[in-house]
């Protein structure tokens, strides 16, 4: 029965899909509650990440893990597991869902070792949740570890870790060490932690702009109102958009090196930085 209603509630989606670009937005799903995957899946999240960790209580955890494991088996429905953690008893349980059709990743909890990443790396796309000073210490090990695709911010439990109060410049080093880690490991850029405001949608728009600025690509979501905020924060704006296209027009009608546009000197760095305004606002509007 538990399967059949797992089942049923996956076929009544209209859209399940997995971005094969970059995501922006990773939305969390309590593996407890298969009546919200259909929510979660038509959400506009560019991955949605069935949680078999912090979101199910203890009691829940064998029943969660059924539930995630009737919706990935089903073969319409793909989405990111995030299993509980190596040195927990329901660890090994969790990797034995890596292999059906419908896990497109794995987010693993606490992570802190590359013999962590190992154990998981039947996924075809492992996203290590650095959120311990140890797991701060390794993540330029961590993101060069066979099958990480990019690393991801615990900022509630890294804060908890380390007795940190506040969100903005008290971990402003953590966030930048993650990106300078993922720029040297050639991968894709982190991961923002989540952003506990839930109605307050102002909250959440600046802090994942703070996190574009910071260099990070995409933000965890623990509610769907939060996506169109954060996906409108990561794309640029009108203005950002026309000096990118003006940059590069100008750039066509010379002939190499430096140029002037509006008063601003222009070289390679700069024209890269059009070049990649334009390709985020295209993905945005894809």
């Amino acid at each position: 029965m538990l399967r059949l209603n797992v089942v049923r509630t996956i076929k009544d989606m209209i859209r399940i899909t997995m971005n094969t670009t970059t995501p922006v937005t990773y939305l969390f799903v309590p593996a407890d509650r298969p009546e919200r995957f259909s929510k979660a899946a038509g959400s506009g999240a560019d991955i949605v990440v069935l949680d078999l960790e912090d979101a199910v209580g203890v009691d829940h955890k064998a029943a969660a893990r059924e539930h995630a494991r009737a919706a990935l088996a089903s073969g319409v429905f793909k989405a990111c597991v995030r299993i509980n953690g190596i040195d927990t008893e329901w660890f090994a349980e969790d990797c034995a869902l890596l292999s059906l059709p419908g896990v497109a990743a794995v987010m693993l909890p606490k992570a802190e070792t590359v013999e962590g990443i190992a154990a998981v790396r039947a996924a075809r796309r492992i996203v290590p949740l650095v959120e311990t000073a140890k797991g701060l210490a390794v993540a330029r090990e961590l993101a060069r570890c066979a099958g990480v695709a990019q690393l991801a911010f615990g900022s509630v439990d890294f804060q908890q870790d380390l007795g940190i109060e506040g969100d903005g410049d008290e971990l402003l080093f953590a966030r930048s060490e993650l990106v300078l880690a993922s720029k040297l490991a050639g991968i894709a850029a982190p991961v923002d932690g989540v952003s506990l405001a839930v109605k307050d949608l102002d909250v959440v728009s600046s802090e994942a702009l703070r996190a574009r600025r910071l260099g990070f690509a995409s933000k965890l979501c623990i509610h769907p109102a939060q996506i169109a905020s954060v996906r409108a924060a990561f794309a640029p704006d009108d203005k950002a958009v026309a000096w990118a296209r003006g940059v590069l027009a100008a750039a066509a009608s010379t002939s190499g090196g430096a140029l002037s546009f509006e008063g601003q000197m222009v070289d390679k760095p700069l024209l890269e930085r059009a070049r990649g305004i334009l390709s985020r606002a295209e993905a945005a509007a894809a």
